[in-house]
């Protein structure tokens, strides 16, 4: 039999919508009404084709190819063959990241919850049709554009679409806008626009597709490259000029010495390493399931030096178990004045919270731990598994009358707390709330003080407080009369700790942002060895000024009672004074914070609202997965920046060779397959290896200047050295085949000073990075001591004097080398 005054109050409730029906369903995919969007993680296959191949610098190097092919012969083509590998490996390197991009993307893919026949059913959102019904709760994403069917309080945060932070209260036929996500309360809504036509579609092609956004290295090679071509184009000219001048009776021998002029100019290598490294860095995270959302990101984690973490769901686990029941002030019975009984106390305040977790259809962690400890009195077992009609209670919450919910407040991180009015099976209506106790209790009260003590053990205390006032009251809080603690104990992340240790070896502060009690907050960070976490500070007693709040920041470590829109701030003052911040959570309170974040983490169990704004999602929820992404962040653009330095140096010596080849009407000293040799052995290979070498050193920014100040006197001095070696040479060697052996001269001064530059590069020194040093030198050896080898490459060096001269000036030009490298270090610190 159902209660009749249940039964009377649910008369006045419209019953849930059933949903479509499964020929709904079936009529409305034959008419192509479906969410046929398709999620893109990375560029289609003919796109990493397309952009790897048909590039400015390709078409140049190809261009040069086509006329060696003409004049010949083969061997002066090599460089054209380098290029074809090269992009072969972009192009592979590239897609096997898209296959796992592609694949760790359906991973993480959001399953709403579809209405089909009345039964709830997760489904993908590509299975959602029109007019389906769909679900809402907090954390949860509007995936389709609908108009709202039923609502409890439902509260949705439109700021991804309008700007504007604050939440908006939806009620039953308001619109409900895709790329908006729920962040209090529950009800559900009616797709009125799927696939393209929703704005999501929009959305997701945007966020979704392979893109390039602003990024500091990226931005720094376009503008290198943008220079070295203004200087490659008048250069080539008067090279070209000189060489059929000075060669005016063998125009083939004037155009492969052109040819080889302008090859070395290019730094092609730079940008395919810089792709490789990327995708290589995707497929390494991917394989640690952690997904990647913008490739860029990876660089981005190289630079922070700050990382802003929630303590719930990532210093502790998601999961808390109810520890402590403290009744206060003799309110128990639900009676004003004391307790008649204590054990019957007790067992009311247990019922009510049973009832306020039945009462909340989508409880949060610490709501969902009191309903494991106090299921809802309406069961036919009893309440708190007591021993139901035939135990102590059994009389009150038997068989017969039930608790009822007549109006209920979901929680809210804003709000810090929830409630409902109930209406217990004696008639008695009452309004309860269940929150933060220093938001409920004014400051002063009694019980704050145990609260305090409970916090100070790292325990997570929430108050049970009897309200005066309708929820619908603003002032609901007021005058509440304070019933009883629940205490609730964390799960600390068993890695947490060790995370921990490793930002601070690294140098990159943690701060923790959470909107639970300070000192709780504290005590959970100092269990784990956070230094700083001895000096909680309560966030409402920060500064609002920017720059003030920014000094607070640098100050302390924990942080709490923080809520949304202060985490969003705190973040931004962080950034005034010049910090890079990352901020990781998984809950809708954190997504303001993670979207204007530099790097935002979120954790792949989180809410999809913070998965779909933050770069980089661990899927596999640890914590411990952070240090491997920062790790990899720094491995990247570190060793980019390492053998950056490496392509520009070839830049600068064969621009200044140029010029002054140019200016000394001389032959050009090299032909192309000299400096395809020399390239391949100094830079190619060696730049492949190092930039895939294991890096821990922060990325530093001002990327061009960093590397120029390097390269620059590195390639000026090259080019000199290599050009005096000529000089002497050309004075030295007379007769048949002189220029042969006064470009075999030049290319052993070359190639022993690019040598020396490889070996500044590859420090600090290991096994292996002077294993590739030695390795290159014995490979250039290989090619002098094996005969068809000189005469594939058209290297030979003739008599003793000048080689030994070479290898004389080659040594001078390296301790000018660590000289000018000291100098730069000093004059231009980075």
């Amino acid at each position: 039999m159902s209660d009749p005054a249940q039964t009377a109050t649910e008369e006045h409730l419209p019953a849930p919508h059933p949903g479509l029906s499964a020929p709904e369903v079936a009529e409305r995919v034959a008419r192509g009404d479906v969410n046929d969007v398709p999620v893109r993680s990375s560029r289609s296959t003919a796109e990493i084709v397309r952009a790897n191949v048909f590039t400015r610098f390709n078409a140049i190097i190809g261009v040069l190819f086509l006329i060696i092919l003409v004049v010949g012969p083969l061997q002066d083509g090599l460089f054209g063959f380098v290029i074809v590998a090269n992009t072969a490996i972009g192009i592979i390197q590239e897609l096997r990241a898209k296959k796992t991009l592609d694949s760790l993307a359906v991973i993480g893919e959001a399953r709403p919850i579809v209405r089909r026949d009345g039964a709830p059913c997760p489904i993908p959102t590509s299975g959602i049709v029109l007019d389906d019904v769909i679900e809402l709760g907090p954390g949860d994403k509007c995936v389709v554009d609908g108009r709202v069917l039923e609502a409890d309080g439902l509260e949705i945060d439109e700021s991804l679409l309008t700007g504007e932070a604050d939440p908006v209260l939806k009620r039953p036929g308001d619109p409900v806008m895709s790329g908006s996500f729920v962040v209090a309360g529950g009800g559900a809504f009616a797709a009125t626009k799927v696939g393209r036509e929703a704005y999501a579609a929009q959305l997701a092609e945007e966020a979704s597709r392979f893109t390039l956004v602003h990024s500091e290295l990226r931005t720094g090679i376009s503008r290198i490259l943008k220079y070295v071509t203004w200087m490659m184009a008048p250069t080539a000219v008067g090279l070209v000029v000189s060489q059929l001048f000075v060669q005016d009776h063998d125009w083939r021998e004037a155009v492969r010495r052109m040819v080889a002029g302008i090859v070395p100019m290019v730094p092609e290598g730079l940008v395919l390493l810089t792709s490789v490294a990327f995708a290589i860095g995707v497929i390494r995270l991917g394989r640690k399931q952690c997904l990647v959302q913008e490739l860029p990101a990876i660089e981005g984690l190289a630079r922070v030096d700050v990382v802003c973490l929630d303590k719930t769901g990532t210093l502790t686990e998601g999961g808390m178990d109810v520890s402590e029941l403290r009744l206060l002030d003799g309110e128990g019975s639900g009676e004003k004045g004391g307790e008649k009984d204590s054990e019957k106390g007790e067992a009311y305040v247990r019922q009510v919270l049973g009832a306020l977790g039945k009462a909340d259809p989508r409880p949060n962690a610490s709501l969902q731990a009191i309903i494991d400890a106090y299921p809802a009195p309406d069961g036919s077992d009893g309440p708190n598994g007591s021993d139901g009609p035939d135990g102590a209670d059994g009389k009150e919450h038997g068989a017969g009358p039930r608790w009822q919910c007549t109006d209920s407040l979901p929680f809210s991180s804003a709000r810090k707390y929830s409630g409902a009015a109930l209406r217990s099976p004696d008639g008695e209506s009452s309004t309860w709330l269940l929150g933060a106790p220093d938001v409920l209790l004014p400051a002063g009260d009694p019980a704050l003080a145990h609260v305090e003590d409970l916090n100070a053990k790292g325990l997570r205390v929430l108050l049970l407080a009897r309200a005066t006032r309708g929820l619908d009251d603003p002032g609901v809080t007021d005058g509440v009369r304070p019933t009883g603690l629940v205490v609730l104990e964390q799960r600390l992340r068993p890695d947490a700790g060790a995370t921990l240790r490793y930002f601070a070896e690294q140098d990159v502060s943690a701060k923790v942002i959470s909107g639970d009690n300070a000192v709780s907050v504290g005590a959970v960070a100092a269990k784990l060895g956070l230094t700083g976490a001895e000096g909680p500070v309560d966030a409402r007693r920060l500064p609002a000024e920017r720059e003030a709040m920014g000094r607070a920041l640098d100050e302390g470590a924990v942080f709490g009672r923080v809520t949304p829109q202060q985490k969003r701030d705190m973040v931004g003052a962080l950034q005034h004074r010049g910090h890079t911040v990352a901020m990781t959570g998984d809950g809708v309170n954190d997504v303001l914070a993670l979207k204007d974040a530099d790097i935002g983490v979120s954790m792949g169990s989180g809410s999809e609202a913070t998965r779909a704004v933050a770069q980089i999602v661990l899927l596999n929820n640890s914590f411990a997965t952070l240090p491997s992404v920062v790790a990899e962040g720094r491995r990247v653009i570190g060793n980019i920046t390492r053998v950056a330095t490496l392509f520009l140096t070839k830049t600068v010596y064969s621009v200044l060779l140029a010029i002054l080849v140019v200016c000394s009407q001389v032959p050009y000293p090299f032909l192309p397959r000299h400096l395809t040799l020399l390239s391949t052995l100094t830079i190619g290979i060696p730049a492949f290896f190092l930039a895939l070498a294991p890096n821990k050193e922060r990325a530093k920014p001002h990327f061009v200047r960093r590397v120029m100040r390097y390269a620059i006197p590195a390639g000026v001095i090259a080019g000199v050295a290599t050009f005096a070696a000529y000089l002497l040479a050309r004075h030295y060697y007379t007769g048949p085949g002189a220029l042969d052996a006064e470009t075999s001269a030049a290319t052993l001064t070359l190639f022993l000073i690019s040598l020396w530059v490889l070996a500044i590069i590859a420090r600090p020194y290991t096994w292996w990075r002077i294993g590739l040093v030695l390795a290159m030198a014995a490979g250039f050896l290989v090619v002098l001591a094996t005969p068809w080898l000189q005469h594939f490459f058209a290297l030979k060096l003739v008599g003793r004097t000048m080689p030994w001269a070479a290898v004389a000036i080659a040594a001078v030009a390296a301790a000018v080398l660590e000289l000018a490298w000291r100098w730069v270090d000093r004059r231009f610190p980075a």
